[in-house]
């Protein structure tokens, strides 16, 4: 488990493939300067609940890896992540969807 760490030392446990995809898409928007809001549950654990952080150009964010190995990214991952960012309730990790392969971008839907 990687850990997500923001600012005044606010953060998060999340499994080091998932952050690795979250990092890209809070790269992405941060370099094109575009701020949002980060919401996860908490585990019970910790006693529950939601937390919400304020993403921003001066935010200081911290990437924690477990592992050492970069994952393989999933690109559908990717976009279905960054469609959270750009919406009203912000940015909030999302289950992996299975990746197309080169076939299944290539086909067509059959027109009746």
């Amino acid at each position: 488990m990687g850990k997500f760490i923001y600012e005044n030392g606010v953060k998060t446990e999340i499994e080091d493939r998932a952050l690795t995809h979250l990092q890209l898409v809070i790269t992405a928007k941060l370099r094109r300067g575009e701020p949002f809001t980060f919401s996860w549950r908490e585990d019970t654990s910790t006693g529950g609940g939601r937390t919400s952080v304020w993403v921003h150009a001066g935010s200081s964010l911290v990437f924690k890896y477990h592992g050492s190995r970069q994952p393989a990214i999933n690109r559908e991952w990717i976009e279905a992540l960054a469609f959270t960012a750009n919406a009203p309730t912000g940015l909030y990790l999302v289950p992996e969807p299975a990746e197309k392969t080169a076939a299944d971008r290539l086909e067509t839907p059959a027109r009746a």
